[in-house]
């Protein structure tokens, strides 16, 4: 099954899923080659867009992404990687296990950020 990589000029979103919990851990982006780096080898590799480069995740720090399961959305031009995390199960590059660990307000205080930007 081919990807869409065209809608985003070359590029595609890679969303990676904790096999076993289904946690979300981060997002990266990649290109052709990435994609079939990450699916002959079996360890996800991104395309850096500031560097231009593929780096394959964990390649310094050791907390490399195994792929167990990969998945493409209906449009084809987004990929889901389902992974076990080895080494200190740490993802993110600020030290925690996800990426996504700021909140974003709801209701009153998105309101309240609308208005801010508004001014």
């Amino acid at each position: 099954m081919e990807i869409d990589f065209d809608k985003m000029q070359g590029l595609a979103p890679a969303v990676i899923q904790d096999a076993d919990s289904g946690e979300l851990l981060m997002v990266g982006f990649m290109n052709r080659e990435a994609l079939a780096t990450t699916l002959q080898t079996g360890f996800v590799t991104f395309y850096s867009r500031t560097r231009q480069t593929l780096w394959t995740k964990g390649e310094t720090s050791g907390n490399r992404l195994q792929v167990i399961a990969a998945w493409t959305d209906c449009d084809r031009d987004t990929v889901l990687l389902r992974v076990q995390v080895l080494g200190a199960g740490v993802v993110c590059h600020k030290g925690s296990r996800s990426c996504f660990t700021q909140e974003l307000p709801l209701g009153a205080a998105a309101r309240a950020l609308k208005d801010e930007a508004r001014q």
